[in-house]
């Protein structure tokens, strides 16, 4: 049996729906997997989503079970149900640990730069001549997971291999035009109904290494600047109690831009350091929406060039 599974923190709808979507691959070509995780989907992962007819298996791994990790390659941040010496597969696009998995499991892993863990999925199902047989729902998780993870194709990480899987993808997943904007829209909704759990379910410790502050939460929205007027007071008071380091990324789809919160000074200071961007009053709007794992490659540079 494979096992594909993601994180530990959270589940967003990339590692949704690559482990969801991978797994029915697998089973296509005849190799038994399931897509489990013991991880809750966070606000990414919308109601709409979760509605469709397709979800993740309770199964509960045994002992010969083999894994496949998608959308993460940080052995630290492995679902704890992983056993790292049973580790088969990586397919991921987060910096770090590519010389790792390469020495380890060689053409196995497959981790690049590219802007959704989705696309390297869509690329599996292409190469393998199974495309035309890929489900409904598979098709339109892993064409939401590159929506969301380029940021309605807005970031700099997004590549051709992108809006080409994404294009593709469309004509098979049956999803309405303004699907966009209506996912974005539920994703804040979704958001607003409970800050806390939104803000724990896309939280990351942040090693100090990367120079940025300790506690750095995401998350992605139709309008930011609202969802900030209305509730940042809500959310720097949930994010002081995780710590006196804190930084929050609102990524603003409707008008192609980041949001940051920063309270303490050092927060303020490490990012506007990184982002060579004054921070006023414990906020910083930048001209374009950045991910928060552009900001830790950013990070890491910095550290290997002083």
């Amino acid at each position: 049996m494979k096992v594909v599974t993601s994180g530990s923190a959270y589940l967003d709808i990339d590692a949704y729906a690559c482990a969801i979507a991978y797994a029915e691959l697998l089973n296509l070509q005849g190799v038994t997997a399931r897509a489990v995780s013991s991880a809750a989907p966070n606000a990414s992962v919308s109601k709409t989503v979760l509605d469709w007819p397709v979800t993740l298996d309770d199964y509960l791994p045994v002992a010969g079970d083999e894994f496949v990790l998608v959308d993460v390659s940080d052995y630290d941040h492995f679902d704890p149900l992983v056993v790292l010496d049973r580790v088969v597969e990586v397919i991921d696009h987060h910096p770090g640990f590519e010389h790792y998995w390469t020495q380890k499991l060689g053409r196995a892993a497959d981790i690049r730069r590219i802007g959704a863990a989705a696309t390297q999925v869509f690329e599996r199902w292409e190469a393998a001549g199974l495309l035309p047989q890929i489900s409904e729902q598979s098709a339109a998780l892993l064409a939401t997971a590159i929506l969301d993870n380029t940021m309605n194709f807005t970031g700099r990480q997004v590549t051709e291999a992108d809006v080409r899987a994404y294009e593709t993808l469309m004509r098979y997943a049956k999803l309405p035009e303004d699907w966009p904007e209506l996912y974005f829209l539920e994703c804040q909704s979704m958001i607003e109904s409970d800050l806390a759990a939104a803000l724990a379910a896309d939280m990351k410790r942040m090693k100090p290494e990367t120079g940025l502050p300790q506690v750095f939460a995401q998350m992605t929205v139709w309008n930011a600047k609202a969802l900030i007027q209305l509730h940042r007071q809500t959310i720097a008071e949930w994010l002081a109690v995780q710590g006196d380091d804190w930084l929050l990324n609102v990524i603003s789809i409707s008008e192609r831009r980041s949001y940051f919160l920063a309270g303490p000074i050092i927060s303020q200071q490490k990012l506007s350091d990184l982002l060579q961007v004054c921070c006023q009053s414990g906020m910083l709007v930048f001209e374009r929406a950045i991910l928060r794992k552009e900001l830790v490659a950013m990070g890491l540079a910095a550290s290997i060039s002083a």
